[in-house]
């Protein structure tokens, strides 16, 4: 995997194998693309379930001015700390060893984007985004972006939460919600 693009563009980055399964450069570069054309709001960037971090490492890349990668495996999270070293992006960046559903409920700051990308078979993924849209984490400015299998449709709305707009990619499904009163 490399970084596609920013001030890290070029640099390969580690994955940590089975079970993850990174975001393909194809699917990575559609979700900034989209990104780019919706929202302004780069600084405070939250990438949960990170697994390698490509996804926040690649908002850093972008010019964000922060991000906070959540990940329960003390493997990946070791890995997201190598690859952060290694595009020399540390500086702007967090990492939060613990289950999604945690950080959801501990982190305390709105972010402008939040990045969710589950293992494709976990059946909690509706849960943790009605979680979600409860939380402090999510303002009238944030854009959500999940990433998630065709073959598991997620609901129009949660919470607060309105799906605005789906991009398919094989067998990955780009979601966006935004809130309500912005949607």
């Amino acid at each position: 995997m490399r970084i596609i693009s920013g001030t890290a563009k070029g640099y390969r980055i580690k994955a940590p194998g089975r079970p993850t399964r990174p975001a393909t450069d194809l699917v990575r570069g559609a979700i900034f693309s989209i990104l780019e054309n919706m929202t302004d709001n780069w600084d405070n960037v939250l990438d949960l379930y990170s697994g390698s971090g490509a996804l926040g490492i690649e908002a850093l890349s972008r010019g964000a001015g922060s991000v906070d990668f959540v990940d329960r495996e003390a493997k990946c999270c070791a890995i997201i700390k190598d690859n952060l070293e290694k595009t020399k992006l540390a500086e702007g960046a967090r990492v939060h060893c613990m289950p999604v559903t945690r950080a959801i409920a501990t982190l305390d700051k709105e972010y402008g984007i939040i990045l969710i990308d589950p293992p494709y078979p976990d059946q909690t993924i509706h849960q943790v985004i009605e979680q979600l849209s409860a939380s402090r984490l999510v303002g009238n400015d944030t854009t959500v972006i999940v990433t998630h299998s065709s073959r598991l449709p997620l609901r129009d709305a949660y919470g607060g939460l309105h799906l605005v707009k789906e991009h398919r990619h094989g067998d990955s499904t780009i979601a966006i919600y935004l809130k309500e009163n912005r949607a």
